[in-house]
């Protein structure tokens, strides 16, 4: 069998929905035999370990193990989907706690067992906070940590596609940049329905802008949707997307869709968001996003949601004032275009 690369692959999180289904992504696709999983919860991470060698993948050597230090030595990739969900009597301010310190222990164990591996995709959220948090304390190039910011794009294509009754495959350059949710920017003007620039659709009675903005209600709800469908959250979507950004991080094929990505330059300053990416075996290159000044506007405002997390954040005592990132890591103190 052949594989794209022999390095070794942890999957954080493994005995989870999203990471158990990270791994046989990851297996499909052929990336790399030496898959590690990883999670504090044994027993269904044995199970998980089980079920794939129950696949019978040819040349494959999964491993599992509960011990972080184990686990990290030798990575060369890691995806992390290990954060916490919210639980009943949780608030919004324990969820953001927890997840804050989970992303500050993973960035602090690569910085001690793995300070040479070459990517790591974050998953869990708020990824736009703990992706940050990640490469703070990783000491790693802004450039070798991205996060999974792609599913905003992903739910714009499909609800076109669904409108429109085309394949998928004819929703070109659909494209949300900055946060997730409610606090995307949708860029319409990049996107095309069957050849046709969606800009110059919208507000005709092909698509009335009523239309439209039921749309962006039902795309930034997509999440929700899955959940009200399926009794809980994605973990499919997330899982094989997760994978796409490594694949093509090894190497492979590029990744199609956005991704967060740490910015620092003289519009955006310190933050992680979704923006329009190359990502393959040299880092992550941050290619220039021009809109319509509605889209542009919209992006602004945006990267001003995520400047008020991100400050919430460093308030709360969870991450340390900006002015000591470069103390931390250095890389950070670099203009990121």
């Amino acid at each position: 069998m052949d594989y794209l690369t022999n390095d070794k692959l942890v999957i954080v999180g493994a005995a989870g929905m999203i990471g158990s289904n990270m791994a046989q992504t990851a297996l499909m696709m052929n990336l790399t035999p030496n898959i590690c999983l990883y999670d504090p919860y044994a027993p269904a991470l044995e199970g998980v370990a089980e079920e794939l060698r129950h696949c019978g993948f040819q040349g494959a050597n999964v491993t599992f193990t509960s011990d972080i230090k184990e686990a990290l030595t030798g990575a060369k990739y890691i995806v992390n989907s290990g954060g916490a969900a919210r639980k009943a009597g949780m608030t919004r301010e324990d969820l953001l706690k927890g997840n804050a310190q989970i992303a500050e222990d993973f960035g602090k164990n690569v910085k001690q067992y793995c300070p040479d591996v070459k990517h790591i995709v974050v998953i869990f959220n708020p990824a736009d906070i703990t992706g940050l948090i990640t490469l703070l304390y990783s000491g790693l190039k802004p450039g070798q940590v991205t996060t999974l910011a792609a599913l905003d794009s992903t739910r714009l294509a499909s609800e076109l596609s669904k409108y429109f009754k085309v394949p998928m495959d004819q929703i070109q350059n659909a494209r949300t940049y900055g946060g997730h949710g409610e606090q995307m920017a949708p860029f319409a003007s990049t996107t095309t329905v069957a050849g046709e620039n969606l800009t110059e659709i919208i507000g005709t009675p092909r698509f009335p802008d009523a239309d439209w903005q039921a749309l962006r209600t039902r795309v930034i709800q997509g999440g929700k949707n899955v959940i009200d469908l399926r009794g809980r959250s994605s973990f499919q979507s997330p899982a094989y997307l997760s994978i796409e950004m490594i694949a093509a991080a090894m190497g492979g094929k590029p990744f199609r869709w956005p991704a967060g990505t740490y910015v620092n330059n003289s519009r955006f300053s310190h933050i992680m968001m979704a923006m329009e990416t190359i990502i393959n075996q040299y880092g992550v290159t941050i290619q220039p996003v021009k809109g319509t000044p509605e889209e542009e506007k919209a992006l602004d405002e945006s990267y001003k949601h995520l400047c008020t997390l991100r400050d919430e954040v460093i308030s709360l005592g969870i991450m340390p004032p900006i002015s000591e990132w470069a103390s931390i890591n250095p890389y950070l103190n670099e203009t990121v275009e």
